[in-house]
């Protein structure tokens, strides 16, 4: 029993430094997945915790974070928006939970899936201009897909979030109404 060979011994260890390297917008928020772009989060995270916090260095990264993190609310926020917009208010936050469990429910969706996001990205301001999509808003659009309901989403999203030329502002007198 007090053997070192014990693979258990240190799960609570490891669920509190995985709660401390919490990779999404807040703490305990569990819904981070495995994709490119955490990691590339989780790298700077690491990187910034590795230098003097007076440096230059470690305020840019820790600026970046914390932008990185604001843009990823951002996003999260819009996509909210627009499903509590098409009726799905308790729902929301469930069809936007993304865990590392999480599978696609139907493999002959995923092309479709794939193009509504691109679509998506392409065609709406539902992401900003500088963001990768993300591997996590293809699992929503693969359940709005089951649900019948992604053709909708990307109506809405057109509708709320058009894309615009850049540089072109929009006042609150030019946002188009709200559904």
């Amino acid at each position: 029993l007090c053997s070192n060979n014990n693979p258990y011994a240190s799960f609570g260890a490891t669920l509190a430094r995985d709660e401390e390297q919490n990779l999404w917008s807040t703490p305990h928020d569990v819904t981070h997945t495995e994709a490119d772009d955490d990691r590339v989060l989780y790298n700077m995270i690491v990187v910034r915790n590795q230098l003097d916090k007076d440096s230059e260095e470690w305020q840019k990264l820790n600026y970046d974070i914390y932008t990185l993190r604001q843009t990823r609310k951002e996003v999260r926020s819009r996509w909210k928006h627009i499903l509590e917009d098409l009726g799905f208010q308790k729902e929301a936050d469930s069809l936007l939970s993304v865990t590392k469990l999480s599978i696609i429910s139907d493999s002959q969706n995923m092309g479709k899936a794939r193009d509504i996001l691109l679509k998506l990205s392409e065609e709406t301001n539902i992401f900003p201009t500088s963001w990768e999509l993300s591997e996590r808003y293809l699992f929503v659009v693969d359940r709005l897909i089951a649900l019948d309901a992604a053709d909708e989403f990307f109506k809405m999203a057109s509708v709320v979030y058009p894309k615009r030329p850049s540089g072109e502002r929009v006042d609150d007198s030019q946002k188009a109404p709200q559904c």
